[in-house]
């Protein structure tokens, strides 16, 4: 069975910083891209940010400059670092790979 369980969401003020992990289980994670989505209330699932097997990396043109993405292959987690954030970040944060995904987690950016 496959589990993609998300962690680090919270309320941050605008300009900080959050770090997202999800834990991997029940996949070939060293294998597999791993992708960020989120979604804010009222408002469709939109890409974020991936990683790749090879650790290259992908990122939504909203977030670039902004949010890294790494793999620990030996923990079977992707972690999402997000800086400077800004009110509109807030949404849900999914992990997913393949057809798989996590349940997400919340964070809101608001002072």
């Amino acid at each position: 069975q496959v589990q993609l369980v998300e962690s680090g969401g919270g309320l941050v003020q605008p300009g900080g910083s959050l770090r997202l992990s999800c834990a991997a289980s029940g996949i070939p994670f060293h294998y597999s891209t791993m992708v960020w989505y989120r979604q804010a209330a009222g408002k469709q699932r939109v890409f974020v940010a991936q990683i790749l097997p090879d650790g290259s990396s992908d990122f939504a043109d909203s977030v670039k400059g902004r949010f890294g993405i790494s793999r620990d292959n030996a923990k079977n987690t992707v972690t999402l670092q997000m800086s400077s954030l800004k009110p509109e970040d807030t949404a849900v944060y999914y992990c997913k790979t393949g057809a798989d995904w996590g349940q997400g987690t919340q964070v809101t950016v608001s002072s």
